[in-house]
């Protein structure tokens, strides 16, 4: 009975799979965007029977997948945005006033 208790205390949460399951989604995205580019080009390649119209939906899915790779890197660096701001990652900030603190002590002859 205590090794099922201290097995389910020791199982991880549920915050990293939803972190890596969201990363993986991006590899994802990016295959399904290009795929769904060339599904559509296609549709409209058979539709017109013009050869060339195959290229328009590539350049369609590659599109959607740099849009997916932008959207996800605005939301991480919204997120270290605000991890930046909490005190305790303020190194930056302390390594400034300690150069500025430096300078004050330097003696100019």
């Amino acid at each position: 009975m205590q090794n099922k208790e201290q097995h389910e205390q020791k199982a991880p949460r549920i915050k990293p799979i939803i972190e890596a399951a969201d990363s993986l989604s991006l590899g994802i995205s990016i295959v399904v965007a290009v795929l769904m580019g060339v599904g559509i080009g296609l549709l409209i390649k058979n539709i017109t029977e013009t050869p060339w119209t195959l290229w328009i939906g590539v350049f369609i899915g590659i599109a959607a997948a740099i849009l997916n790779v932008y959207k996800a890197y605005a939301k991480q660096y919204k997120d270290y945005e605000e991890l930046a701001k909490e005190p305790r990652y303020a190194i930056k900030k302390q390594l400034q006033d300690d150069e500025d603190d430096d300078d004050d002590n330097k003696k100019n002859f």
